[in-house]
């Protein structure tokens, strides 16, 4: 009768193993995870759930005809026992006959370096081995251990965090390079599975303590759910997980033709998104949200710590008026314009407010007339050259006195009447005093005043490259020239200025505004181009 039960139990064993191969099978044919000739590098801690992704992975490599590579990083933080982790999975790698790769990092030290607590680095560091790894090793994919009851946990994580509907989703079978095989097998499952078998793995003790929040979720949040509530707490958050994310790849569908619609980006500077409010109050309010959700990542250069609060605070900005900021994660600044709101991570020692008094401290760069001028710091260069003025020059425009004209002019090229200059041309950004005539009868309009009338937001004054006769603008480039420069039938002799910019991303920026905003020189709406 001994022999009968120890056959039972062998075939047991053999059958919980089977059915998490299946399992792990079953999710790899439902999103694709592995195709033929994929080179899979598995991340393995010697922890139950790593080891037992890597005897999936071994016992389905001849079934699809892929290579396993192992993975392992010594965090530095158990003495001891993390030396003893890493021999434990070398030493099994050289039974499975797997490749294996050891990466030791100092996470305490690295986390005081990036300011993240040791949980955070620790993440961060194992993911950095991995794509290292898998760039170096001719990788094509990233297998982590994930499995149910990390989503469900992670879910719960996200839902106290207040990451919205995003956080529903929890962990993703697939994103991009990465995916988790075990995503449909629970805790129990793997460690039952592995006992049965006589398969050993690693504990990591800290795991058992409650220093961690997700820890704290694992052994009181969760069990008091399945508890106290339903049995089937992890179930119906991995459901719900599966249910968020399909919504979520709609949601995204609609916000990717959104974000053409209603944000603009400067050339070469992608991470500061402007909104126009007038375009965005017409997508539904899921879209509104998860658009802001996406120009707060942008600004900040990562999507880790934007939270709906934050979205929240930012979506309440359009309600206040023009002038007013807030403060988001990662040192993002959002502004309320005239035209919507624009979004700017802050550089250290910068004054992104602007100076109200228009007192710049910006140095004048002086145009070589006739010859090229390159703005230092910047990819912009100024071309002047002297002609005599031609007939063909004038046209004049019906219903318009005699003896007024305009010159035909392209956006970015303007002409002056030389004879009448009176100081050396110069490029720079404003200054106290400035000012410009706004009509043929001389009248004059201090910069500031003109820009306040024009709705220009207070913070892009000093960003606006300007073309100056001493305190005299002759040129605001993007938005207009001073009437007294115009040509006329008195006019001898023409200073032609053409402002060109490098082309960069394989864009010709000939096309963008020098003076700090895209847009048509000729359109005359009452506010800044779009």
């Amino acid at each position: 009768m001994r022999g009968l039960y120890f056959f039972a139990w062998i075939g047991y064993s053999l059958h919980m193993m089977k059915k998490i191969e299946e399992k792990a099978e079953a999710l790899i044919r439902k999103y694709n995870m592995i195709e033929k000739d994929d080179v899979v590098i598995a991340g393995v801690s010697g922890g139950a759930d790593s080891v037992c992704l890597l005897f999936v992975l071994c016992a389905l490599r001849e079934t699809y005809d892929f290579s396993v590579r192992v993975c392992h990083v010594n965090h530095g933080l158990r003495g001891a026992d993390a030396d003893a982790d890493e021999r434990f999975v070398e030493a099994l790698c050289r039974e499975l006959k797997v490749p294996c790769r050891v990466f030791r990092r100092d996470v305490e030290l690295i986390a005081r370096k990036r300011k993240q607590s040791t949980e955070e680095a620790g993440r961060t560091v194992r993911r950095e081995a991995f794509e290292t790894m898998c760039r170096e090793e001719g990788g094509t994919r990233i297998a982590s251990a994930h499995h149910s009851d990390d989503n469900a946990e992670t879910i719960l994580l996200n839902l106290a965090r207040g990451t919205g509907l995003r956080g529903l989703c929890g962990i993703r079978p697939v994103y991009g390079k990465w995916i988790r095989p075990l995503l449909g097998v629970s805790r129990e499952e793997i460690e039952s599975a592995l006992a049965l078998a006589g398969i050993p793995w690693r504990q990591d003790l800290s795991n058992d303590e409650d220093v961690y929040t997700r820890n704290r979720i694992r052994h009181h949040i969760l069990p008091a759910l399945q508890t106290q509530v339903n049995l089937e707490t992890a179930r119906h958050l991995n459901e719900l997980s599966r249910q968020a994310r399909e919504v979520w790849d709609y949601l995204e569908r609609g916000v990717d033709e959104a974000w053409n619609r209603c944000v603009a980006c400067p050339p070469g500077k992608q991470g500061t998104p402007a909104i126009r409010e007038a375009d965005f109050r017409r997508e539904m309010p899921a879209v509104q949200k998860q658009l802001l959700h996406r120009c707060i990542c942008r600004a900040a250069g990562r999507s880790r710590d934007v939270e709906a609060v934050h979205v929240s605070a930012l979506l309440d900005l359009f309600d206040r008026h023009p002038g007013k900021k807030i403060s988001l994660p990662c040192g993002v600044t959002a502004y309320r314009t005239y035209e919507g709101i624009s979004l700017e991570k802050n550089i250290p020692g910068e004054n992104l407010s602007g100076r109200e008094n228009g007192e710049g401290t910006d140095p004048c760069t002086a145009l070589r007339i006739p010859g090229e001028t390159r703005v230092p710091g910047t990819s912009l260069c100024i071309s002047c050259r002297i002609r005599e003025r031609r007939e063909e020059d004038l046209s004049f425009y019906s219903g318009m006195e005699k003896g007024q004209a305009e010159i035909l002019q392209k956006s970015y090229t303007k002409c002056f009447d030389y004879d009448i200059i009176k100081h050396t041309v110069s490029v720079r950004k404003r200054r106290a005093g400035d000012y410009l005539v706004i009509n043929r009868d001389g009248g004059r309009q201090k910069l500031k005043a003109y820009f306040i009338n024009q709705k220009v937001p207070r913070r892009d004054r000093d960003q606006k490259f300007l073309i100056a006769d001493g305190s005299h603008i002759m040129w605001i480039p993007g938005m207009r020239m001073s009437a007294y420069y115009q040509i006329g039938k008195e006019t001898k002799r023409i200073l032609e200025i053409t402002i060109t910019e490098e082309k960069t991303n394989g864009r010709d920026n000939q096309s963008s505004d020098p003076g700090g905003k895209g847009g048509s020189e000729n359109q005359r709406t009452g506010r800044e181009d779009q």
